[in-house]
């Protein structure tokens, strides 16, 4: 299956509220509309022991790596369905890789620490070192070309010197939006971001989480 490329332009706002943000994405003229209803995303980030994927990023490295674990739901201790995912960012192009990984307990890590580093064949051991959940709308033009979540109610807790989840620890103010586009509609894509009168930003949610905690 062939890769598809795409962009990610994020806008993060420290006092907008998401009310706010979802009036003004219904208002754009590229007439988005709601594609899902909106839903918990819940992540385990891994990283190398000298976190590679997270200097990287702070370097602005042009081509890098990001690996974690997602699923669904309102509850995050109920682990169902999780999907392990290698993000790849090139310039300003992204794409991911996805595959399945059996449920997990988070009370015990070790096992999903192994059964990631088996899948991923990396060169490095991975560990996680940060979870975190937000709450996220979707939105989407009506020919799907164009895309635009809205994430918010953002909790991080570190996995530095834990070994297992216990509660989220910290919590982030803010909304943070993201366009979304196959690399191949990037022409088309000024109209919708002409309308989009924000400023984008570099925003990552790894990054921000552990950063809080450093």
């Amino acid at each position: 299956m062939p890769i598809t490329k795409r962009y990610e332009r994020k806008y993060k706002f420290t006092e907008l509220e998401s009310a706010l943000a979802k009036q003004l994405v219904q208002l754009n003229p590229s007439s988005f509309k709601v594609a899902y209803p909106d839903r918990w995303v819940n992540n385990i980030y891994f990283d190398t022991p000298d976190l590679t994927a997270l200097n990287e990023n702070l370097k602005g490295v042009s081509h890098r790596k990001k690996f974690r674990v997602r699923w669904y739901g309102e509850t995050v201790k109920d682990t169902k369905n999780p999907i392990l995912e290698v993000k790849i960012k090139e310039n300003q192009l992204g794409w991911k890789k996805s595959s399945k990984i059996e449920q997990f307990d988070l009370k015990n890590l070790v096992n999903l620490s192994a059964n990631t580093n088996q899948l991923l064949a990396f060169q490095y051991a991975l560990a996680p070192k940060l979870i975190n959940r937000y709450k996220r709308s979707y939105y989407t033009t009506s020919d799907n070309k164009f895309r635009i979540t809205i994430d918010r109610e953002m909790e991080y807790f570190s996995l530095l010197n834990a070994q297992s989840f216990t509660r989220f620890s910290t919590k982030e103010e803010g909304v943070i939006l993201e366009l979304k586009y196959d690399e191949q509609w990037e022409e088309q894509s000024e109209f919708v971001r002409q309308h989009l009168t924000f400023r984008q930003t570099k925003s990552s949610k790894y990054v921000t989480g552990m950063l809080a905690f450093r």
